[in-house]
Order: C-alpha cells, then sequence, then structure tokens
C-alpha cells in the first residue's frame, strides 16, 4: 500500500512561514495586499473566494474584496483592473475564474500586471517561467507561478521524492493545471509526457510512468491499471458527487500499487491556497 501524502501539513508549514515573512515585511512598513474580484453568484466561487480572504485575516495579509453583479460589463471589470494595478496598497491581483459568459476571461486575466498577478496564469507569467532554464532560475527570479502547479512540486520536495531523471506523465493539457505542472516537472529535469482526450493507449502510457499526475476533471478515472507499482500518483481533481468529494483518480484502488499517493480531499487541494499567500509576499517583495 502507498504511502498517503497529506497536503495538511505541508500547506500549514507554508502558511507559517508566510506569516513570518509577513510579519517582518511590515516591519518594514511594507504591507502585503491581495485584492479579490468575484462577479456573479456562483457557489462554488465564492466559498473559494471566502476561504482566501480568511487565509489573508490568519496571515496578517491586507484584503481588498470586490463583488461584483453578474451583469457586470467587460469594460467595467477592466477599468476596476486598471485601477488595481495602479493602488500601491494592493500587491496581488486574483480575478476568480470562472467568469459569466459574457465576460472574456482571457482577455481580462491579460489586463493583470504580472508583477501583480498571484494566480501567474498572464501570458506575460506564463512566458517568464516557461523560458526560465532552470527551478534554481525560477526560485531565484523570485517568479510567480499558479498556485495549484507549483504546490504539487512543493508537496513532492517537502516528501524528499526524486523529480529529476523521472518519467513523468500528465493527464490533461489545460492552461491552469496540465501544461504548467508539465513545464515545471521539466524544470525540475523530469522527462514530462502530457496525455490528454485524443491520446491512444492511455492505460499503457500511464503505466510506464514514475511520476503520474491525474488533471482531467473525471471522477475515479485512474485506477490502479494506470499505475506503476512504486509510482508517485498526484490527483489534482476535484469532482463533486452524490458520495461526495472525490479525485480523478480511483484512490482505494491505486493506492494498492502506489508508492506514494495523494488523498482528495485534503491533498493537492490543501497546497493552492497557502501557495496563493506565497505569491502575495512574493509579489510585495518585487
Amino acid at each position: 500500500m502507498g504511502n498517503i501524502i497529506s497536503g495538511t501539513p505541508i500547506a500549514q508549514a507554508i502558511k507559517e512561514e508566510v506569516k513570518k515573512e509577513v510579519t517582518a515585511l511590515r516591519a518594514k512598513g511594507k504591507i502585503p495586499g491581495l485584492a479579490t474580484i468575484l462577479v456573479g453568484d456562483d457557489p462554488a466561487s465564492q466559498t473559494y473566494v471566502a476561504s482566501k480572504i480568511k487565509a489573508c485575516a490568519e496571515m496578517g495579509i491586507e484584503s481588498f474584496h470586490h463583488k461584483l453583479p453578474g451583469r457586470t460589463t467587460e469594460q467595467e471589470l477592466g477599468a476596476l483592473i486598471e485601477k488595481l494595478n495602479n493602488d500601491k496598497k494592493v500587491t496581488g491581483i486574483l480575478l476568480q475564474i470562472p467568469l459569466p459568459k459574457h465576460l472574456d476571461a482571457d482577455r481580462l486575466i491579460e489586463k493583470i500586471s504580472p508583477d501583480k498577478d498571484v494566480d501567474g496564469l498572464t501570458p506575460a507569467s506564463i512566458g517568464r517561467f516557461v523560458s526560465a532554464k532552470s527551478w534554481d532560475e525560477i526560485v531565484k527570479n523570485k517568479l510567480l507561478l499558479p498556485c495549484t502547479p507549483s504546490g504539487i512540486i512543493e508537496i513532492m520536495k517537502k516528501s524528499n521524492l526524486e523529480i529529476a531523471g523521472k518519467n513523468a506523465v500528465v493527464i490533461g493539457r489545460s492552461n491552469l493545471v496540465g501544461k504548467p505542472i508539465a513545464m515545471l516537472l521539466l524544470a525540475n529535469n523530469a522527462t514530462v509526457t502530457v496525455a490528454h482526450s485524443k491520446t491512444k493507449n492511455l492505460e499503457q502510457l500511464c503505466s510506464a510512468a514514475d511520476i503520474l499526475v491525474a488533471a482531467i476533471g473525471k471522477p475515479n478515472f485512474v485506477t490502479a491499471a494506470f499505475v506503476k507499482k512504486g509510482a508517485v500518483v498526484i490527483d489534482v481533481g476535484i469532482n463533486r458527487t452524490e458520495k461526495g468529494l472525490v479525485g480523478d483518480v480511483d484512490f482505494e484502488s491505486a493506492k494498492t500499487v502506489a508508492g506514494h499517493i495523494t488523498p482528495v480531499p485534503g491533498g493537492v487541494g490543501k497546497m493552492t491556497i497557502a501557495m496563493l499567500m506565497k505569491n502575495t509576499v512574493l509579489a510585495t517583495l518585487k
């Protein structure tokens, strides 16, 4: 049976670290400030934003929340982002997605200043870490990385799991998780394959991976047959089912083969907000 990697203690350790950094910054008169923007009444988004605001209060980070009606126009939202870009109290900006259908998320994210892009999603932020030559360069330049992918790397490093020289397969090619985690594994010297809905012989491909990252949004899709004996299995999926929250990995079957595996809930999800807080501090240092 695989070792279960809990994200809770790792996320807590990062939060403690952030808290100390915020205290030191405040002593120098630099106060980290996170602006959150929520458009409409999506219940999941409301929950996520509330937990981000709560984490800010715990860390000593100033919080500026902007709740906008669902009918907000792209022009109005763009004007707010521009205003926050120019506000010296705001060191980080987070636009909660998904947005209502009439708004173009990509176009609006692009308006966020790359130096305040705590979600690491602007084309400039992505360009910076994709063109970095190594993980050391990413860390040295304090680059703002997408929170969930950087949380995955943090989980692996804090669990002393080797990445360099390993064969990694990422199932999923989204801009939020799949593509960035592939690039970050590459920066840590893994050999990376990105699989997706059109990939042939998916089970066979995955079963040769030393590191398997599941980020496809299909509940319990990855079974023991996908997992190489002793592999590291990282489950990024958050699927709400009648039986509660489940991941993209069929945890009960996969854990019998995996060497290390993250659970859902209590795995990668715990890391996302911790990394957001860390990014807010990095943005303040910039």
